[in-house]
This record gives structure tokens, C-alpha cells and sequence, in this order.
């Protein structure tokens, strides 16, 4: 099983970024776009696992006890850089208990034997991919100038940063990742409240 943890998103602030997802994917074409049904705000990607461990999984992300919170998804940018960018995403502003629960969530699979995180939590929505390596943040050796997003950075820079509302983030799930053709299917196996 290919299992991550993650947050949802409320079907008004999805519904705005597949507006605006329509609005500007054919500025990069040659892009891989992510559907407006796939997005979410992952706290842990997990990797395979044998399913026997998603009991385990699910003992230790019930003991963790984080606070309900609120998401407010604006702004974009590019991974690792504008110059040379591999990713194209949504921002997130949550203040501190986004990042204290990716935290928890982190240090509750380590105690499974899941490695923890090298770089610091750093909240976003994935729209977009750029080509072959990695959509991790950091710079990568071979970084290079990228220039399937040019028209859209050009675009994006003659407007406004783009607002997609507010949410209250209540709970939060394990999912398992199924790769197929034309994307991955997500399905929700657990979920865990935010008090």
C-alpha cells in the first residue's frame, strides 16, 4: 500500500482552484497539471507500506490530539525557484498548528520506523509539474532554467495574486495512493478529528 496523511479541502475553495486551474493550464501545456479532485494539503507521505502496518498507522495518528484550524489558500509560487522551476503551487497560510501537526504527525511514524521529514514543513497545494525529477522544494543538482511555466509566469505576473478563501480544517485522513494512467486515485482510509 502507497499511504500518505493529509488534509481535505472544502468544495467551495476546490471548486475556485478548478476555475482557475481551467483558466491557466493552457499557459504551460506541457506541464503535468493536477486534477482539482486530487488536491490536498499532505502532512506526511508514508511510501509502501505491507497493509498489515496501517493498523499501526492508524493507533499512532490516534493519539495524537491537534486543534481544529483555519486555512486560508492565496498566492503561488515555484519550486525550487522562478528561474528554475519544477512545481508550480497554491500557498497556504495556517500559522502554527499546520505546522505543529505536521510535526506530530511526523515524530508519531517515526516511532513506526518512518523516517522523518530532512526539510521543514513548508504548506502548499501542488497545481502543476514541470518535467522529469523531483517536485521537492529544495534545490536539486541539474536545476535549470524550465521553460514549459515562461507563459504562465508571464501570464500570472499582469494580475493580482490569486484568493481562494478561508477554511476550518476539522479533521484529517490517511490515504492510500493508487498510481494509474492519467494520475493517482486517492481513497481515504482513516480519519482523525481536530478538536
Amino acid at each position: 500500500m502507497r499511504l500518505f496523511i493529509a488534509l481535505d479541502l472544502d468544495d467551495a475553495i476546490r471548486e475556485r482552484i478548478r476555475g482557475f486551474l481551467e483558466g491557466v493550464c493552457g499557459l504551460a501545456p506541457d506541464a503535468r497539471w493536477v486534477r482539482a479532485e486530487a488536491l490536498h494539503v499532505t502532512l506526511k507521505f508514508i511510501g509502501e507500506q505491507p497493509p498489515e502496518c496501517a493498523e499501526n498507522i492508524h493507533r499512532a495518528l490516534s493519539a495524537i490530539r491537534p486543534d481544529a484550524m483555519e486555512l486560508t489558500f492565496r498566492g503561488y509560487g515555484f519550486f525550487p525557484s522562478a528561474p528554475a522551476p519544477r512545481v508550480f503551487w497554491i500557498g497556504i497560510e495556517a500559522g502554527p498548528r499546520l505546522a505543529a501537526l505536521a510535526l506530530a504527525v511526523d515524530k508519531a511514524m517515526e516511532g513506526l520506523g518512518i523516517p522523518r521529514e530532512q526539510h521543514a514543513f513548508s504548506p502548499h497545494l501542488t497545481l502543476a509539474r514541470g518535467g522529469g525529477g523531483s517536485g521537492a522544494p529544495p534545490r536539486q543538482k541539474g536545476d535549470t532554467p524550465n521553460a514549459r511555466f515562461q507563459r504562465l509566469q508571464e501570464k500570472l505576473g499582469l494580475m493580482p495574486a490569486p484568493e481562494f478563501g478561508t477554511m476550518t480544517a476539522r479533521e484529517f485522513f490517511l490515504y492510500e495512493s493508487q498510481l494509474q494512467r492519467g494520475g493517482s486515485l486517492y481513497t481515504r482510509l482513516q480519519s482523525f478529528p481536530l478538536h
